[in-house]
């Protein structure tokens, strides 16, 4: 039964579950990307302070925390199928209401209940992906769909010119905090045809569905139906299922995997999310600060990220080509390294800025940089470990674990961002997260566990799967 399903080609179900599983982490992309293109247009509507400015863009990313750990478990214990609609349900909803906030506090509830979408699909779309896909593609595979993020970034980015063009006034922020909705919409539909995942089913003794779905992967066994069925019984018996509980991630068999999934995701965040967010602002007052008419600023510096976005594309695309060669640790250190040299780049092109210096020859590579190899090496890698390093009874509440620790850091890194510049400034700020960067390397040096090339069974013997 394994076997066939390690051994099979890619076929139609596969890629269903493999593009829906994308589309939720493409939300999450564009979502992250518009509100830091519509900050500047909230601030000038509600004038909030710093600190206001930061839980606003934080206020999401805040509620992916309880997302993540409570998603993980309701979708080891109540299956991955139900959270994979009602994550959507959540975010359709809030995204509405968040587009029409009639003040700050408002604004700030409604982004902090759209992130439980946000942070529940991130563990299901893991799971989904790892249980669906064959192990020689399966990396492939899990980045392919992370790489989403980087699409729907570079989708916030340009759906963001577009609003500025056709609605330059105060309204604009609105309809960009309101257009998530729509793909959103389109893919809550489309989730509804597809199946539960066959390793969760043979997990909690479903062995009938599971050999339905199963023989719908392998054609060839379609008219085996009663065989795969005694096999998986068998499968189940013969290994041992460990109870589950988040206790259990800390216990000596897994505490060496849960450090290296979660410590090194949370330092990659907080660089992803604080600079991430705010790259249109960051442009904005390094390279745009002559512009005196706020409108075009805000749409000067929009381009401009949106043309830096494309680098993170480019860094997914790098990893789909190295991360089966390679492997996930060293590409996770390298990538760590190149994020620290970005920004220390960075901090010397705003230090040039602030003297009167060139610094637009500074600006470029060194978010070029970052970009590049942050999607080439963690941002990639630390979302594929959590699916691999645990075993199917616990796979989603691991993933989810770490995704919660990684969406604190993208909090932290939100909300300090505003609050160092204004106190220490920008290049202090971007050596700050640089830090972050090359703990995140150190971790990841020091708590190595390979996956690269091995099937699930190999990686967690003894283990339900």
């Amino acid at each position: 039964m394994n076997k066939a399903l390690e051994e099979t080609r890619l076929r139609g179900l596969h890629w269903r579950v493999w593009f829906l599983s994308a589309m939720g982490v493409f939300l999450d992309g564009f979502d992250l990307f518009i509100i830091g293109v519509a900050l500047p247009l909230i601030q000038r509507e509600f004038s909030p302070s710093p600190f206001m400015t930061g839980l606003i863009g934080a206020s999401a990313v805040l509620r992916s925390i309880a997302g993540g750990t409570l998603g993980g478990w309701f979708t080891d214990h109540y299956g991955r199928k139900a959270l994979y609609l009602v994550d959507l349900a959540f975010f359709i909803i809030f995204g509405l209401l968040s587009a029409v906030s009639w003040s700050v506090w408002s604004l700030i509830a409604f982004r902090f209940l759209l992130g439980i979408g946000v942070g529940v699909d991130y563990p299901i779309c893991a799971s989904y992906v790892s249980e669906f896909m064959p192990s020689r593609v399966r990396g492939k595979m899990l980045i392919g769909a992370f790489s989403f993020q980087a699409v729907g970034m570079l989708s916030g980015a340009l759906a963001g010119v577009i609003v500025l063009n056709t609605i330059p006034g105060s309204e604009a922020w609105r309809w960009m905090l309101g257009l998530g909705v729509i793909p959103a919409v389109i893919v809550l539909a489309l989730r509804t045809t597809v199946p539960e995942s066959p390793r969760w089913l043979i997990e909690k003794g479903r062995f009938e569905k599971a050999a339905e779905i199963i023989a719908s992967i392998v054609p060839a066994l379609k008219d085996h139906v009663s065989a795969i069925v005694a096999d998986a019984a068998a499968h189940a018996k013969n290994i041992k299922t460990r109870k589950m509980g988040y206790g259990q991630l800390l216990s000596k068999r897994y505490f060496k995997r849960t450090v290296l999934a979660v410590v090194p995701w949370f330092c990659m965040d907080i660089a992803t999310y604080g600079i991430g967010i705010f790259t249109p602002t960051i442009l904005a007052i390094i390279t745009f600060d002559k512009e005196t008419n706020f409108i075009l600023k805000d749409l000067a510096a929009t381009k401009g990220a949106a043309y830096l976005d494309t680098f993170l594309i480019v860094g997914f695309l790098l990893n789909i080509w190295l991360v089966d060669k390679w492997g996930r640790l060293r590409l996770q250190i390298l990538g760590f390294g190149g994020m620290a040299l970005g920004l220390s780049v960075l901090a010397i092109a705003s230090a040039t800025a602030a003297q009167g210096g060139a610094s637009l020859y500074l600006v470029i590579p060194g978010f070029i940089l970052f970009n590049l190899l942050m999607n080439m090496g963690p941002n990639a890698t630390t979302f594929i470990l959590p699916a691999e390093l645990f075993p199917t009874s616990m796979r989603a509440s691991a993933h989810g674990n770490a995704t919660s620790a990684a969406k604190l850091g993208g909090a932290l890194g939100i909300f300090l961002i505003p609050v160092l510049r204004s106190s220490i400034g920008i290049p202090s700020t971007l050596i700050t997260v640089a830090v972050a960067a090359i703990l995140g390397l150190i971790v990841t040096a020091a708590f190595q566990v390979h996956t690269t090339g091995k099937t699930l069974e190999e990686i967690n013997p003894g283990d339900v799967r």
